[in-house]
């Protein structure tokens, strides 16, 4: 499948955001082992559109690995939720049914309460700060290798961009103008307990009900990256955009261990610089996405808040100290603000 990222600003129906819908898509089916003759076919998953610049960087590290490995290791992409939502396809790769999937942190929370480290608010200091720790084995090797048991191996992490306030009504400067706003979260307890804690009132919601609520009240306000933010039209509807900059969220790569392990040395080498590779791409893609974005909410008359981050800081850090309950967590929370010095 040849995937190009199209001009402007069509990108991606569900750019960083943890919850995908379902879709009803029929169940995947396997692909050939290929351990005879050395050669396996591959699919990965993504709830992304095949424009978002995550889709953009895997579908560009299929074809360099195909064409590197001589045809040994063929990668088909499957954007756009065709191989099932995020939890269905994380389960399709444990069970072996797919090889790769791009999954989102709250997913492999569920697996391995650890995980919560990286979807704690404020643990980043920006993207290239989350880019020198979600690919760092010496941080996040053993966190990676932890799901191994279950057939699931974590191989690294793209950007899903930060995550920013914004509102129907009024501009958020500080954490008390969220006071009784109704604010679309994820369905995650962190996030909930994030929005609590800034004094607004967290409205779990399906990505794709939020524009409607937005329009008609139901919501006063959500938060997301600016790509999604024009990408689904929110723009449209909640013209008051606040930088709270208080997620950084990663997308990650995972495999069905077992089809690691089909991978003679020399391909698992190839794949993994390829991996790599994409990364880079997909963080100067996303740059450009996110500048494209802005230009767009500029031109439509969005109302850009630079806040104080500090006073959201304060008001979640409770959340933070709360939830890291493990040695390990903390362990892993401290190697990340160390490597923001």
């Amino acid at each position: 499948m040849a995937v190009t990222l199209l001009a402007g600003l069509v990108l991606a129906g569900c750019a960083g955001d943890a919850e995908p819908g379902a879709t009803g898509a029929p169940e995947a089916t396997s692909g050939e082992s290929g351990t005879a003759g050395g050669s396996v076919e591959w699919r990965i998953a993504l709830n992304q559109t095949a424009d978002h610049p995550i889709t953009v960087s895997v579908q560009g590290m299929a074809d360099r690995v195909n064409e590197l490995t001589e045809g040994r290791v063929d990668i088909e992409v499957f954007p756009n939720e065709s191989l099932g939502a995020q939890a269905e396809a994380l389960q399709l790769v444990a069970d072996g049914t797919i090889e790769l999937a791009i999954i989102s942190g709250p997913q492999l929370e569920n697996m391995n309460t650890d995980f919560l480290v990286f979807n704690l608010p404020l643990v980043f200091d920006d993207i290239d700060h989350q880019m020198s720790v979600v690919n760092d084995d010496e941080i996040v090797g053993d966190l990676y290798a932890s799901l191994e048991d279950r057939n699931v191996s974590v191989l690294g992490a793209y950007t899903a961009g930060d995550r920013n306030i914004y509102t129907t009504d009024k501009p958020i400067v500080t954490p008390a103008d969220t006071a009784g706003l109704k604010i679309r979260v994820q369905e995650s307890e962190t996030h909930l307990k994030m929005i609590e804690l800034m004094g607004g009132s967290p409205t779990p919601m399906a990505f794709g009900e939020v524009y409607t609520a937005l329009q008609s009240g139901v919501l006063d306000g959500a938060e997301n990256n600016e790509v999604s933010y024009v990408s689904q039209r929110h723009v449209e509807v909640a013209p008051y955009f606040s930088y709270t900059r208080h997620l950084i969220v990663p997308d990650y790569l995972v495999a069905s261990t077992s089809s690691l392990d089909e991978l003679s040395a020399e391909d698992r080498a190839i794949f993994d610089e390829e991996f790599l590779a994409s990364v880079e791409e997909q963080v100067a893609l996303w740059a450009t996405a996110t500048d494209e974005a802005i230009a767009a909410m500029e031109e439509a008359g969005v109302e850009f808040s630079d806040v104080d981050t500090s006073l959201f800081a304060d008001a979640i850090a409770p959340l933070v100290d709360s939830s890291l309950t493990s040695d390990n967590a903390r362990a892993i929370y401290d190697a990340t603000r160390a490597a923001a010095a």
